[in-house]
């Protein structure tokens, strides 16, 4: 069996960055706005009392500090509360494809790879700015790549869904060197105008090369010792944008069309499947949380993840074994746990080990269990 190696990694994240305080501003001007034009029904109870944000409770709600997003202005007008995106013609390249060349080529460079090597690439990420032709295979064209290339959404799994899918075309001879590229425009399809999720989303982009360890290039990778999905139905975190909603007799609201989610009962059902998730794909490969070095764990929410540690080890976690990135990034969706790889694994070990887990939406549940490893 074919030993996969991840070799590099790469990420895009836009210059601009909101900060708590200036998001605030905006939302608490929003709201205002919204209560005065709706007075009347707000009276009737018709419609719910849009209530103001403050820097306190995005900080206790979540730990998020600052975001980047591809378009500041759009997003912090009060008016707008969106980016602003210039159309782009069908012959120019997509926002997603343009984002994801910066991040895979950084990527191909820390691997030692030339473009015209990789011969899998696979698009992983929440939303996909149009249903065809897949993203990927836009990205495979620019790139100069060969073989093969589609895109793939398991919302904030998608990046660890996409690292099993690209070992396993690997191990079985499908490809010599993949590429996962995840390229979160979460901005789009968040809500800025409610309280409960105006601060919860930044963009980023972020790209993994995996090959097989005989063709690596670099003095040291990661070996994938394993990887392990699940998945289980639940409403409660949706986003009901599709192509069918212009076939619906009766329109859906605006806000029925982006992310939204029940924040509380997420937290208290997807924290412990997560962390049992992993302590099975731990014990199945002989290996126990004592034996983590690092868990770059999603970055939706510092609670959840600091719970998710504790559960593991059984004690808090030590400054450094948990990274965070979601103080400036925010939830970049299914780039976040990835973010959280590429920025805190220099310092480790030959021989350490540690987890790349994702999840979200579905519910899923995405890990990689990684071995630093001499080539």
């Amino acid at each position: 069996m074919e030993t996969n190696i991840v070799s590099g990694t790469g990420l895009w994240a836009p210059e601009e960055s909101i900060s708590n305080a200036e998001l605030v501003e905006s939302h608490v001007v929003s709201a205002e706005h919204f209560n005065r034009e709706n007075a009347a029904a707000i009276e009737a109870e018709e419609v719910e009392e849009r209530d103001p944000s403050s820097v306190r409770f995005i900080v206790k709600a979540s730990g998020i500090h600052n975001r980047h997003v591809i378009d500041k202005a759009g997003v912090l007008d009060p008016s707008r509360m969106r980016p602003r995106l210039p159309l782009r013609a069908n012959d120019e390249r997509s926002i997603q494809c343009d984002i994801s060349l910066v991040a895979v080529r950084e990527a191909l460079a820390r691997a030692g790879r030339e473009a015209g090597e990789v011969d899998a690439l696979l698009v992983a990420c929440s939303n996909h700015q149009r249903p065809y032709p897949a993203i990927a295979v836009e990205i495979q064209d620019a790139l100069g790549a060969g073989g093969w290339a589609y895109d793939l959404n398991v919302a904030c799994s998608s990046a660890t869904f996409g690292i099993q899918a690209a070992c396993d075309a690997i191990a079985n001879g499908h490809a010599r060197c993949a590429v996962v590229v995840s390229p979160e425009i979460t901005s789009g399809h968040n809500n800025f105008e409610l309280r409960d999720s105006h601060f919860i989303f930044g963009d980023a982009c972020t790209a993994v090369v995996i090959e097989g360890r005989e063709t690596c290039r670099g003095k040291t990778g990661f070996e994938v010792l394993g990887t392990r999905l699940a998945t289980r139905f639940s409403n409660n975190i949706r986003n009901n944008f599709g192509f069918l909603n212009r076939c619906e007799t009766e329109p859906r609201t605006p806000h029925d069309k982006l992310f939204r989610q029940r924040g509380r009962q997420v937290f208290r059902e997807v924290c412990p499947m997560v962390a049992k998730h992993i302590e099975e794909h731990l014990a199945a490969l002989g290996l126990s949380a004592g034996d983590l070095e690092r868990m770059w764990l999603h970055q939706a929410n510092l609670g959840m993840n600091q719970l998710i540690a504790r559960t593991l080890l059984g004690r808090d976690p030590e400054p450094g074994e948990a990274p965070v990135i979601l103080d400036e990034y925010a939830n970049t969706s299914s780039a976040g746990s990835v973010i959280a790889f590429h920025q805190f694994h220099q310092d480790l070990e030959i021989g350490d080990v540690g987890v790349l887990c994702s999840f979200g939406a579905g519910y899923s549940v995405g890990s990689v269990v990684l071995r630093k490893v001499a080539i």
